[in-house]
C-alpha cells in the first residue's frame, strides 16, 4: 500500500517527530516506540556543514543536545547545525537533555538511518525537508535527499514536505511516485487551490489555527489530503476528523 492509499483511510495519526512526549524527539528510539501507536511517522532533515543528511528539527542544537556542554564548541554559538560536521554532531548526546539526570543517551539520526528502519518496519514516513536555502543550494537540498532515498527500495512509504515549496516541485519533477506535501503557517497562499495545483503536491499541512470547515471541504474536493499540525487535545483531533481532515500530527500518542 503507497502514502497516498493509506491517505484514504480516515483518522489518521501522525507521530509528530516521533513519540516526543515520552522520548527524545527525532532519535531512534522515538520512532521505534511510535511503532503500532500511529499511521505515520513525521521526521525532520537538514544538512550537516559537508553535507550529510540530518534528522534534526531546530536549525540550532542547543535545545535537543548537550552542545553547550562541549568545550571545544564554547565559540561556535549559536551553535547552527549547518555549521557543524557530520563527525562534528556524531560527538553530542541527543538524549541526556530529555532525561532527568541525563540517565540516557540518544546518537545522532540520520537519513539513511531512517530509510533503514523504513525498509526493516514497512513504517511510513513523513519526510520534512525544512528550508535550508540560507546555507545550501535548492538543488544540493534536493539532490542530496533523493540520493538517499534511490539507496533504497522505500518510496512507496514516504511523503515529503517542506515549507519551502521550492523543493517541493523540484521533487516532483525528478520522482514523481514519492507523494508531496506543502506546509504553511499563518496564512494560508493567495487562490490556495489554484497554488497548490501549480506545485503538483499530493497533500496540504497547516496548523490547526488556520482551520475552518471551508476550507478543508475546498481541498478535498479539489483532490488534496488534508493534515493539521500540531494536535495534542484528543476532542480537537475529532472535530477535524468530522470536518473531513485525513490526519493529525500529535506528540501524544495512545
Amino acid at each position: 500500500m503507497s502514502f497516498l492509499e493509506l491517505f484514504k483511510r480516515p483518522g489518521l495519526i501522525g507521530a509528530h517527530r516521533g513519540s516526543r512526549s515520552s522520548h527524545p524527539e527525532n532519535t531512534l528510539s522515538a520512532l521505534r516506540y511510535s511503532m503500532g501507536h500511529c499511521d505515520f511517522i513525521e521526521v525532520d532533515v537538514q544538512l550537516s556543514s559537508d553535507g550529510v543528511a540530518v534528522i534534526m528539527h531546530d536549525d540550532t542544537l542547543e535545545r535537543t543536545t548537550n552542545v553547550k556542554e562541549k568545550e571545544i564548541y564554547k565559540m561556535r554559538v549559536p551553535y547552527r547545525v549547518s555549521k557543524f560536521s557530520y563527525e562534528e554532531l556524531s560527538k553530542l548526546d541527543y538524549g541526556g537533555w530529555f532525561y532527568q539526570n541525563h540517565i540516557r543517551s540518544e546518537v545522532l539520526l540520520t537519513l539513511k538511518k531512517v530509510l533503514e528502519f523504513i525498509r526493516e518496519n514497512k513504517q511510513y514516513i513523513n519526510i520534512e525537508i525544512k528550508d535550508l536555502h540560507d546555507s545550501f543550494s535548492d538543488e544540493q537540498v534536493v539532490s542530496t535527499v533523493l540520493g538517499e532515498i534511490s539507496s533504497f527500495d522505500v518510496s512507496e512509504f514516504i511523503l515529503l514536505s517542506s515549507f519551502r515549496h521550492e523543493y517541493l516541485s523540484m521533487f516532483k519533477k525528478r520522482a514523481p511516485n514519492i507523494p508531496t506535501a506543502a506546509l504553511v503557517e499563518d496564512k494560508h497562499p493567495d487562490y490556495l487551490i489554484k497554488y497548490l495545483k501549480s506545485l503538483k503536491v499530493d497533500a496540504y499541512h497547516f496548523n490547526d489555527e488556520l482551520v475552518d470547515e471551508k476550507t478543508v471541504k475546498e481541498l478535498r474536493n479539489a483532490g488534496f489530503f488534508v493534515n493539521i499540525y500540531t494536535v495534542n487535545n484528543p476532542k480537537r483531533r475529532q472535530q477535524l476528523f468530522d470536518m473531513g481532515v485525513n490526519g493529525v500530527f500529535t506528540d501524544y500518542l495512545e
